[in-house]
């Protein structure tokens, strides 16, 4: 039984509590960056070589923040074959705020009624795109802590990440996260390793409580990040350098000691220069760099800038993206997949990329590695941590069970319907007018929702919201809302089953009206 004792009485530690399952989803429409340059009138090349993104993804009005956390809380339910009794904590981390009183995570309790289990701590939590991984945080330190009672913990990070018109608009996106956090993790996080940096700044905010569009001071937002990067990596090299020399390993961490470096992505130009940042940083805090040859070559010229003074300066840029550009193919270009394709999540973002770095590689290539992730959300709050892989890639382990899981992400992007910039411009016009009304129906067309996708049906006069699920099977009609029982046929086995958890409900399914409100 789950949170019991064990039998000798001794509490006994978790064991690399981390992240056991992931699911993600990305909506089924998009717009190509290149022909969205020609439609807003801008230079060739502006957002695909300037930003570094190919796709954009985004919603019509059928979904909304809470149709996009069903929809993947129930695919990974379904996929990993988990039984809703087995959750203990659901946390989700947005910025796409619909009520400033209620949760989306309250929302999300509806797929748990079939099983009875209401006993599921955790609620929303909110700093633009940092939410998820303070959720995630939250999560581990559930498990890790004197609370726990041996079921897992589940977080969701999702978003709708929209633009006025104008030059921020192709750094949208929208999708949603799912994570599975346990013991025994194949992603296992590091103890004691993370770098942290808070600060108040007005570099990204959402002031306008009746819009989706957020104010943004471009330059400063870039400064935040990059600044924040910087203090952030000092912190974690000085806590791993500590905890190695405690270990007896003499050594100076340094950006080689990462098999993998992912960061939160606004858009992939950024994520290139910040894995440069980083080798920056080692530069100028090494006591005697080699610049006549290797990594260091030809740096010389720039031993004694600070890199305070540097957010900006493009002869160092230059010299140090040159540097860096081997590691960047090798540590962080795969990471950017779902960020080229897809854009800017918001909180996860950061996700998305780690997805990415284990959909392309195999459990061989992925075991034993240590991935360092960069989260950052805007006002603003930071923190660099990393995490341990598992050593253990043989058939059937639970990280070969997680590589397998997202293995299709490829397929999943190119199976998406490409839009023109006119049609995606009327969206977002729609999305502008009606996003916040009551007593509304929505106008798009579910069809091209891929299957298992909820989406929502109607507001009501009161602002509570409606929703049903597309049939998982392309050729059936749309489900008015099926909750599917958990004894649904497995995709793919889950390393979960590991773990003991409660014992399922042996109800049957049925058939409800999922909604925001009374219910």
């Amino acid at each position: 039984m789950p949170g019991s004792v064990p039998a000798n009485g001794v509490a006994t530690w978790p064991k690399d509590v981390g992240i056991i399952a992931m699911e993600v989803y990305i909506p089924s429409q998009y717009v190509e960056q290149s022909e969205l340059e020609t439609f807003d009138g801008v230079d060739a090349g502006k957002y695909t070589i300037g930003l570094g993104q190919a796709r954009m993804g985004f919603c019509t009005d059928r979904e909304d923040i809470n149709s996009l956390c069903l929809t993947v809380v129930q695919r990974l339910m379904e996929r990993n074959c988990l039984s809703y009794d087995s959750i203990g904590r659901l946390e989700v981390g947005t910025e796409t705020i619909i009520d400033k009183s209620k949760s989306v995570k309250t929302v999300l309790m509806q797929l748990f009624e079939e099983s009875g289990n209401t006993d599921v701590e955790g609620i929303d939590t909110t700093n633009a795109c940092y939410g998820g991984t303070a959720a995630l945080f939250n999560a581990v330190n559930w498990v890790e802590s004197s609370s726990w009672d041996g079921r897992y913990a589940l977080v969701v990070s999702g978003d709708i990440a929209v633009y006025a018109t104008g030059g921020a608009r192709p750094t949208g996106g929208a999708g949603a996260v799912a994570m599975l956090v346990g013991p025994n993790a194949p992603l296992a996080f590091d103890r004691g390793l993370r770098g942290t940096h808070m600060q108040h700044a007005y570099d990204f905010y959402k002031p306008d409580m009746v819009s989706e569009y957020p104010v943004v001071d471009g330059k400063l937002s870039i400064q935040c990040y990059l600044s924040a990067l910087d203090r952030c990596y000092a912190v974690y090299r000085n806590k791993i350098n500590a905890q190695w020399q405690r270990e007896g390993v003499d050594k100076r961490f340094n950006l080689e000691d990462f098999g993998y470096m992912i960061f939160h992505s606004p858009y992939c130009k950024l994520v290139q220069k910040s894995l440069a940042r980083l080798l920056l940083n080692d530069f100028l805090s090494h006591p005697n760099p080699n610049t006549d040859s290797g990594l260091y070559s030809g740096l010389e010229a720039f031993r004694d800038v600070k890199a305070e003074d540097t957010y900006f300066d493009r002869d160092v840029e230059k010299a140090f993206l040159k540097a860096s550009a081997q590691m960047f193919e090798q540590k962080t270009k795969a990471s950017l997949l779902v960020s080229n394709q897809n854009g800017n999540m918001y909180t996860p973002s950061v996700y998305g990329c780690l997805a990415s770095v284990l959909a392309q590689h195999t459990a061989q290539q992925l075991a034993g590695q240590r991935v360092g992730v960069f989260s950052y959300g805007s006002g603003f709050a930071a923190t660099l941590y990393s995490i341990r892989i598992t050593q253990d890639a043989t058939p059937d382990s639970a990280l070969e069970k997680l590589v397998a899981s997202l293995s299709d992400l490829q397929a999943r992007l190119d199976s998406r319907m490409k839009v023109s910039p006119a049609v995606f411009a009327e969206n977002m016009k729609l999305r502008e007018k009606t996003h916040h009304l009551a007593n509304y129906v929505p106008q798009s067309s579910v069809e091209e929702l891929f299957p298992g996708t909820w989406y929502l049906t109607r507001v009501d006069e009161k602002h509570r919201r409606q929703y049903s699920r597309r049939s998982l099977n392309d050729d059936a009609p749309l489900e008015a809302g099926l909750v599917t029982s958990t004894t649904t046929n497995e995709h793919i086995p889950s390393p979960a089953k590991k773990i003991p958890r409660m014992p399922a409900t042996t109800a049957g399914p049925a058939v409800v009206s999922m909604t925001n409100g009374d219910h």
